[in-house]
């Protein structure tokens, strides 16, 4: 599948790609109320190939402090002209989007592992279970403790 992707991307690109990758998305056992299509993959990637491969290293880098600076330098771009061509490029600030890769890694450790809240919030870069928390209630509308006890694995 991964291939395929690449290829179609090559091809016809990103936005084909990531149209393909949400329409053929399905799971062996879904949990009961869990969403059929990851919103990782809702996300816009970017076509920009610099962009892109920092979108993918931001996912591989979660536990990281990964503040505009830094991402800026990875790419670099000036921490003001790095924000301003990942909104456009992306749709959504380097915080907003940083936020939204962290609660679906949280997300899927709540629904696959049993670590502990803070050993969650630190692998995927929250400051404390607290901020976590807090995150995660505001974006899912429900504590992570209550999600985990209705999605969790068996």
């Amino acid at each position: 599948m991964d291939l395929s992707l690449a290829l179609i991307e090559e091809d016809l690109g990103a936005e084909v790609a990531t149209q393909i990758a949400c329409a053929s998305l399905m799971y062996l056992r879904r949990p009961g109320r869990q969403a059929q299509i990851s919103p990782l993959l809702k996300l816009q990637m970017s076509d920009r190939e610099p962009l892109r491969d920092l979108q993918i290293w931001m996912l591989e880098h979660l536990h990281l402090p990964l503040t505009v600076e830094a991402l800026a330098s990875q790419v670099h771009m000036s921490p003001r002209n790095f924000a301003r061509s990942f909104v456009a490029a992306v749709g959504a600030t380097p915080a907003r989007y940083l936020e939204t890769l962290r609660l679906e890694a949280v997300r899927r450790r709540l629904e696959e592992t049993s670590r502990s809240l803070d050993q969650i919030a630190s692998e995927c870069g929250f400051g404390s279970a607290e901020v976590m928390r807090r995150s995660f209630v505001r974006n899912f509308g429900t504590p992570p403790g209550i999600y985990r006890s209705q999605n969790g694995a068996a």
